[in-house]
């Protein structure tokens, strides 16, 4: 077990999950106009499938007071973690709570 990180609780799976529920529903997608070689914004789109309008986050990168410009190997990085974390976080919890029932259902302690 990683002592650095003890067991969540029921509570805090309940918290994460109500964070998720709370965010604009998915998918949410990243796109770094670099990859499409159109330019450098760094950009989550957000409920692409099902709005007429453009919803986007941009995501701006500082070192040293100096705004970082994609491409850049930790911006891109860090744009894929937070626009994946949107399906990632419901199902991680999902297979917490999954995990969980299945070593209670074999008499074990979660």
């Amino acid at each position: 077990m990683d002592t650095n990180h003890p067991p969540l609780t029921e509570e805090q799976l309940a918290e994460i999950e109500g964070r998720a529920a709370a965010a604009t529903a998915g998918p949410w997608e990243p796109w770094l106009e670099t990859r499409g070689a159109i330019g450098g914004c760094s950009v989550i789109l957000v409920q692409r499938d099902t709005s007429d309008v453009d919803n986007e986050m941009y995501l701006n990168h500082y070192i040293d007071n100096r705004q970082v410009a994609s491409p850049n190997v930790q911006l891109d990085a860090d744009l894929d973690f937070i626009a994946n974390a949107r399906q990632d976080v419901p199902h991680l919890v999902a297979e917490v709570r999954r995990l969980r029932a299945l070593l209670r259902a074999n008499g074990l302690p979660d």
